[in-house]
């Protein structure tokens, strides 16, 4: 998740948060590792990203993909499920990741929030 780019990740961020909080689950940032244009430094944006080594080093079972552009998570959730048996989830606003072992697509603030408040509802608790 891009934190405060625009109003809407804004919100989404605050589901996200809620989300986490109902489950309850760690937030792990993952760099964005997309190049940076005008100017690329090769060294630094070339090498892939490898999200399996945050998996073995957090011993991380269920991975949740939030905001990441579909392109990047592909790559990323591929790279998981071939080399970790980490279960993964992805959350897109747009048409759902294929390398995910679950995908909710068209996404929304809203629809997340109406998941954290269904895992509040089966666990019986109120967020506080």
């Amino acid at each position: 998740m891009l934190w405060a780019w625009n109003e809407q990740a804004i919100r989404e961020s605050k589901v996200i948060k809620a989300l986490a909080e109902a489950v309850p689950a760690k937030l792990i940032p993952m760099a964005d590792y997309r190049p940076q244009y005008p100017k690329i430094i090769a060294e630094k944006e070339i090498n892939p990203n490898h999200p399996n080594l945050t998996i073995w080093k957090n011993k991380i079972d269920v991975c949740l993909f939030v905001g990441v552009h579909c392109h990047q998570s592909n790559i990323g959730l591929k790279i998981i499920r071939g080399g970790t048996d980490c279960f993964t989830i992805a959350l897109c606003t747009f048409s759902g990741d294929d390398e995910a072992h679950i995908t909710i697509r068209d996404l929304t603030a809203d629809t997340i929030q109406r998941i954290a408040d269904s895992v509040y509802r089966q666990k019986g608790t109120r967020p506080s």
